[in-house]
């Protein structure tokens, strides 16, 4: 498969910019097998089946966004991505700053340490207090750049740009499966015996970077930090030997499960996750996923093609478009099964 394959038309208008009023009440378009058929998310619970596991990412978005000064007045935006212990973080940023230069934000300030290259740089910080504590204060939420409104984001987002099971502070992305569920969701899924489990992945910026080589082979994915607890690794491996599906919530769960797995036995561990999920991979622990729609010539969508298959996701987005789905971040949902 090459990367020109990972193509498809999509209407600008189709570009969710908002999210459904209510989180279940986005639409469903279920793939199980070859067929495919039209429901809502709060339809799943007939799409699935009893005995089902569902793996969820319990990361939590942080206001990562901040908007800051050279000292000669120059405006900067500054995405912080990685903590690197201490004070200093990884981050990005939109300007053109100076080793050793300071900027200055609206509470606290920083000094321009490393240029990594691509706008990615290393920041030493002096805000004051903790970094999390610091950007719930002054950060933004960072709503993808295809989220284009007036103002940019809202109080709203920080309530719907994140699931109501985040839990560990870190993303810089939200788990976008995720956002579709609701307690009441839940207590459906439950009453048709669909038990559910968590692991972390802190989403990062690169999970939504084009690929800009035709080889997919060549592709390296940036490394994102997960935990996968013991809790996790026992539910999902009674379920595989009761034979029982294990039903990826989002493509970050499939990145985390399938790298774990990746040199033999699923265990518990703390690490990055960095695998490149392409046509081809031979999945050792995820059976089904739940995913919103993707970007062309991104790693997410080569992932989706590894499970269902190329022809298969194409034929379903000709769907979708036709039907005039909602795409991306806040936009419906794929149930691949």
């Amino acid at each position: 498969m090459r990367l020109g394959d990972l193509v498809y038309e999509l209407p600008p208008e189709l570009i969710a910019q908002e999210p459904a009023a209510e989180r279940s009440e986005a639409r469903l378009l279920v793939l199980d097998g070859d067929a495919l058929a039209h429901a809502r998310i709060a339809d799943l619970p007939a799409w699935l089946r009893p005995g089902d596991l569902l793996v969820l990412n319990d990361t939590r978005v942080i206001p990562a966004r901040v908007r800051g000064r050279r000292p000669s007045g120059g405006r900067l935006e500054v995405l912080l991505c990685e903590p690197r212990g201490g004070d200093r973080w990884d981050v990005l940023v939109k300007g053109a700053p100076r080793v050793g230069e300071r900027v200055l934000f609206a509470s606290g300030e920083g000094e321009w340490a490393e240029d990594q290259g691509d706008g990615r740089w290393s920041l030493r910080l002096d805000v004051g207090s903790s970094v999390l504590a610091w950007l719930d204060t002054v950060g933004e939420i960072p709503l993808p750049p295809y989220i284009r409104r007036p103002g940019g984001p809202t109080e709203a987002d920080r309530v719907r740009y994140q699931t109501v099971f985040a839990r560990t502070p870190g993303a810089v992305a939200a788990p976008t499966a995720g956002l579709h569920f609701s307690p009441g969701l839940f207590a459906a899924l439950a009453a048709r015996g669909v038990e559910r489990t968590f692991v972390t992945l802190h989403v990062g910026p690169g999970t939504f970077k084009p690929i800009r080589n035709d080889d997919l082979d060549g592709y390296r994915m940036a490394p994102e930090r997960v935990v996968l607890g013991g809790e996790a690794v026992a539910a999902i491996t009674r379920a595989r030997a009761e034979g029982r599906r294990v039903v990826a919530v989002g493509t970050t769960v499939v990145r985390a499960l399938e790298s774990a797995a990746a040199d033999g036995a699923l265990v518990p561990r703390q690490g990055e996750a960095h695998l490149f999920i392409a046509p081809g991979h031979a999945f050792r622990v995820v059976d089904a996923l739940l995913t919103n729609f993707h970007l062309p010539r991104t790693p997410l969508l080569a992932m989706v093609a590894a499970l269902a298959g190329w022809d298969r996701i194409r034929a379903a987005y000709e769907v979708a478009v036709h039907a005039r789905y909602r795409f991306y971040s806040y936009g419906d949902a794929m149930l691949i099964s």
